[in-house]
């Protein structure tokens, strides 16, 4: 073979990576199956996982070079995207310019201006908590809920948890409520908020919101936050709460578990963390844990519960989040399984 076949032969090779699903596909292939196999099951556009599967299965040995072009081309990618999250356009353009020089800064915004321009609100994504509560105290309540509905479920329920009482109640259920908006309405509010909030800097779109929405920042939230939003969705809409309920998992669930669940979960909590929460809860609840117990375990968080005495409802609440958030990790991670019987298997005596 001459030197020109073989300089053709290698210009065709560069030619298989071109397509962006090729590009996953040998990036899934360079980070091995373990790995692949968890990113492929949260793809949930089944075309483009049907696409990807078809060209990992299709692009055989891929060379060193290409390899590392890719590699290199998804960590340019990924880091422009974390400057831009964390400090606007302009101050990634900055950084990027510094470390790859103006041409490649340019490129590597323009392949994330897409994405970080669809989600909205993604400027208040770092910003404290506490000062987006303040600031939005004083603002409607539907303008607070459309925002909470698009940032991070978990500094959503940081905010929910500064408002007081009665304006978490309220925005809860315009989040709940919350119907597709129209994007254009979505993104001109956007640019006011972005303008009027600018010193706070550091998602599916138009229809983001609903009860699911809900469900997802109050399973982030503390349990005061969640006790207090839950009480005044009874009141005000039983069925919106069974549905929210449905979707999330609250301490009083501990009766759903099964035992393997519950043992599991027993091996997990700190037993004074447990004695605390299960200060002033009901007997069914007590009984599910201690029948989970052996004898000896079992007088021991009797004797922690009584060494206790009175104990804040602060604190109580405290280790109930603790409970919860280790049962949602053990969920998560498969080692448990959280089953509600539906009204069918429900029984009526």
């Amino acid at each position: 073979m001459g030197i020109e076949e073989i300089k053709k032969a290698k210009e065709e090779a560069k030619k298989v990576i071109t397509r962006p699903s090729q590009k996953v596909a040998a990036l899934l292939i360079a980070l091995g199956p373990t790995t692949a196999s968890e990113i492929l099951k949260n793809i949930k556009d089944e075309d483009l996982l049907e696409q990807i599967t078809l060209d990992i299965a299709n692009l055989g040995k891929v060379s060193d070079e290409d390899l590392n072009d890719v590699l290199n081309e998804f960590k340019a990618v990924f880091q422009a995207k974390n400057f831009v999250a964390s400090g606007g356009v302009n101050y990634a353009k900055q950084l990027l310019s510094q470390a790859y020089g103006d041409s490649e800064a340019a490129k590597m915004l323009e392949r994330v201006n897409s994405m970080v321009n669809t989600n909205p609100f993604y400027f208040l994504n770092e910003a404290d908590p506490s000062q987006l509560a303040n600031t939005f105290a004083t603002e409607n309540p539907q303008l607070l809920a459309l925002i909470l509905a698009y940032i991070r479920p978990e500094l959503a329920a940081q905010v929910l948890s500064y408002l007081p009482p009665d304006i978490q109640a309220v925005v809860s259920m315009k989040i709940a409520n919350m119907t597709p908006t129209n994007p254009e309405i979505l993104s001109t509010i956007e640019d006011i908020v972005e303008r009027k909030f600018s010193a706070l800097l550091v998602q599916d779109f138009s229809n983001a919101g609903g009860v699911e929405s809900l469900a997802n920042i109050l399973n982030c939230c503390d349990r005061g936050t969640e006790k207090n939003i839950m009480e005044w969705l009874d009141i005000e809409d039983q069925e919106m709460a069974q549905e929210v309920r449905d979707l999330m998992f609250v301490f009083e669930d501990i009766i759903i578990l099964d035992d393997r669940a519950v043992q599991r979960l027993l091996r997990e909590v700190d037993t004074k963390v447990l004695a605390t929460a299960l200060k002033g809860t009901k007997e069914e609840i007590k009984d599910k844990i201690f029948k989970n117990m052996s004898e000896r375990a079992r007088q021991m968080l009797r004797d922690d519960m009584e060494y206790l005495g009175p104990v804040r409802a602060k604190e109580v609440q405290e280790a109930q989040t603790n409970v919860v958030t280790a049962i949602r990790n053990l969920e998560a991670t498969g080692e448990i399984t959280i089953t509600r019987a539906s009204v069918e298997d429900e029984l009526i005596e």
